[in-house]
């Protein structure tokens, strides 16, 4: 270090009038730090850069969330992929002993009552009710009732 990187009341030995560093200038074997290793000083940086304060745009608690937004969605990708719709009557349990015997004209019980709807799955899931009609002489479903989206996604649980 020389004496003309010292401060003037730094580093002066004040009998002598010598250069010593000062106490903050060593370590503990007492040799002299650099500059940017000395303890319990702030090192400032030669490019200090410039912060800007942050800005924060105003949200409206009342809008929708994004996920809820309507927006003009293409459908057309999906609109010609198949899948499986059936009707189910109804539905038993009975043992494979009872399934054995099974043969034409047997009757099988169903947990239904008469005149109740039956249920239109999709690819296995429930979407809607409806009841069995009859059109050019073949069997149809009227819908009775959709289940909603909502009520479909509880229904996995």
């Amino acid at each position: 270090m020389s004496e003309n990187d010292q401060s003037p009341d730094e580093g002066l030995d004040a009998e002598s009038g010598e250069g010593v560093p000062a106490p903050a200038d060593t370590d503990a074997g007492g040799e002299v730090l650099p500059d940017d290793a000395r303890q319990g000083e702030a090192v400032e940086s030669e490019a200090a850069p410039d912060f800007a304060p942050a800005t924060y745009e105003e949200v409206d608690q009342d809008a929708d969330p994004p996920s809820a937004v309507q927006e003009d969605v293409n459908l057309d990708v999906i609109l010609d992929i198949p899948v499986t719709l059936s009707l189910e009557i109804g539905r038993t349990r009975i043992s494979i002993r009872n399934l054995l015997q099974l043969n034409q004209g047997s009757v099988v019980e169903l947990d239904r009552l008469a005149g109740d709807s039956m249920d239109v799955l999709v690819n296995g899931t429930l979407i809607a009710h409806g009841e069995v009609v009859v059109v050019n002489d073949k069997f149809g479903v009227r819908l009775t009732d959709v289940i909603s989206p909502a009520e479909r996604v509880r229904r996995l649980k």
